[in-house]
């Protein structure tokens, strides 16, 4: 995959932090429990976000944010609506949440892109096969959260495929973060059995998903690319 090159390193570590004061703001507005028009403003909010960072960041990264809005809305629509693996606290899928899969996918993009994890690439790895490790195992044994046991497997096998690159662990723990302030805020809820695999609330197995997605969207911006050379 192309790497984004950016003018201020610095600046863009800032971009990334400000994701994980955002979405906590952002979602809580959402759960409704402040205002009625909370969806409204998420919707406002994450759009003039994703069009501030639409604009700041490299042509490479750009198109695959651009892409990845209506690839998640597609995934939305089979995940949630066809296949019922959760739901949100509304009917329907939210204005915000294609938008807010992009933001997800370049936070992680960007952190992976800076120099010191550059740098610390292999050491990086190795705790980040650990941590993973430890907490597919941990809430599969401990939570009887069987689905993400499966999810986490293939979640490695997907990695060694792709040779283990850091940016599919950063953009995991990206997930993990707005999955877990989601569904504390009740924005979402996963079903407790999925496929007749009990879970729990929400699988951090579903990190797996959005590394599919990222391969998936891969293909499909090399593909737009060789049409429009």
């Amino acid at each position: 995959m192309a790497k984004a090159s950016f003018p201020s390193h610095r600046f863009f570590v800032g971009i990334a932090i400000f994701f994980f004061v955002f979405t906590p703001f952002a979602l809580a507005l959402e759960s409704g429990n402040f205002f009625a028009q909370g969806r409204e403003w998420t919707n406002g909010l994450v759009i003039v976000y994703f069009m501030g960072l639409v604009c700041l960041v490299s042509q490479p990264l750009r198109w695959l944010m651009v892409h990845m809005v209506w690839l998640s809305y597609l995934g939305e629509l089979l995940f949630c609506e066809l296949l019922h693996w959760y739901s949100y606290r509304t009917t329907g899928i939210p204005l915000y949440v294609p938008f807010g899969h992009a933001l997800v996918y370049a936070t992680g993009y960007i952190l992976a892109q800076q120099p010191v994890f550059i740098w610390q690439e292999r050491s990086i790895r190795e705790i980040f096969i650990v941590l993973f490790s430890s907490a597919f195992l941990g809430v599969g044994l401990f939570f009887k959260d069987y689905f993400t046991l499966v999810l986490g497997l293939l979640f490695f096998l997907l990695l060694r495929r792709k040779r283990w690159q850091n940016l599919y662990f950063f953009i995991a723990v990206c997930v993990i973060f707005i999955e877990l302030v989601g569904t504390y805020f009740q924005c979402w809820t996963w079903k407790p059995n999925v496929w007749g695999l009990p879970t729990c609330n929400p699988p951090i197995g579903a990190v797996f998903l959005y590394a599919g997605g990222d391969v998936l969207l891969a293909k499909i911006v090399q593909k737009v690319n060789k049409i429009n050379v």
